[in-house]
């Protein structure tokens, strides 16, 4: 999944060594170590209106996280799409090496056959960018080559101009756009695709991204590989059919997936990007250093019944 918060103040457990027992000294953070430190507010709970649970045959499920706070028209038409059962039954159209996985249907480009949208809006108008300003931005202290800052607000991987105001979501792995053709206003949420190649950043702030896979990925990127142009699929016996995709707030409590996401304005946060800019594991021979934004990795953890905090996924 995808990382989240800025170098704050490296609050690390100290070991004493050899002769000078009483001399603490600093070890190095490990994403191990600072996860198994991570306290209950260092967690949040996604909202269940927010969270996409697509089904897939097989018993495979993917769940999205939509992004509100820089899309909210088109998190509104995915909600609207969702409660409509509009993707119930449609297929996985592309699987593109090494780039997207996209779902939608087959005929939205004929009116005769297309599947109603019913109350959901088309067109839609872009939603590339939004004001920077009010939203809690974390920080990436070591640049970027698409944009003059990048960190992380609410999770999501963002970047930022003071140049020009704006602040827009970066194309990391697992992030989730909208399918559009060439009128940037031809997207509209009922076709979706997901990241799972390294992060094309140069999409960015030209296609809405709409939220990220919390969980699920997995599912998605070892997928059998369209063979077509662009990596769609050119027999129809080939799709993996979507069963269902439900929003976990409209589902009983007990049917929702009990997933928290590490909080990216943090001090953890700040210890987990600094375990990734230097790697202190012992296979690494070279700590680095620095590290690019897509490749800080968000933890997600599922709690067990009983609420006790769970063990999230290391990597």
């Amino acid at each position: 999944m995808r990382p989240a918060s800025l170098l704050l103040a490296l609050a690390v457990p100290t070991i004493a060594v050899g002769a000078a027992s009483d001399v603490p000294v600093r070890e190095p953070p490990t994403l191990a170590s600072v996860l198994a430190a991570a306290g209950p507010d260092d967690w949040h709970t996604p909202d269940p209106a927010d969270l996409v649970y697509f089904d897939l045959e097989g018993e495979r499920r993917v769940i999205v996280e939509l992004a509100p706070a820089f899309a909210p028209r088109h998190a509104e038409n995915v909600r609207r799409l969702t409660r409509q059962l509009y993707w119930d039954d449609l297929p996985i159209l592309r699987v593109q090496e090494n780039y997207v996985v996209q779902w939608g249907d087959p005929d939205a480009d004929d009116p005769g056959k297309a599947r109603p949208l019913g109350e959901a809006a088309s067109p839609l108008d872009p939603e590339f960018v939004r004001p920077a300003a009010g939203l809690a931005f974390t920080r990436l202290p070591d640049g970027d080559v698409y944009a003059p800052q990048v960190g992380w607000v609410q999770g999501f991987p963002a970047a930022r101009s003071s140049a020009t105001g704006e602040a827009w979501l970066a194309h990391c792995p697992g992030m989730v756009g909208v399918g559009r053709g060439n009128d940037p206003g031809s997207g509209n949420g009922s076709q979706l695709y997901v990241v799972i190649g390294h992060g094309p950043r140069h999409l960015d702030r030209n296609i809405t991204l709409v939220g990220r896979v919390l969980s699920g990925i997995e599912h998605l990127s070892s997928l059998p590989r369209g063979s077509g142009p662009l990596g769609f699929h050119e027999d129809p016996g080939h799709w993996v059919r979507i069963e269902s995709a439900r929003l976990a707030a409209d589902l009983p409590e007990e049917a929702r997936e009990p997933l928290q996401v590490l909080r990216t304005d943090t001090a953890t946060f700040g210890q987990l990007v600094e375990s990734r800019r230097n790697r202190h594991e012992p296979w690494f021979h070279e700590p680095t250093g620095v590290v690019e934004l897509c490749n800080v990795p968000l933890p997600v953890r599922r709690l067990p019944a009983d609420g006790d905090t769970g063990a999230p996924p290391s990597r």
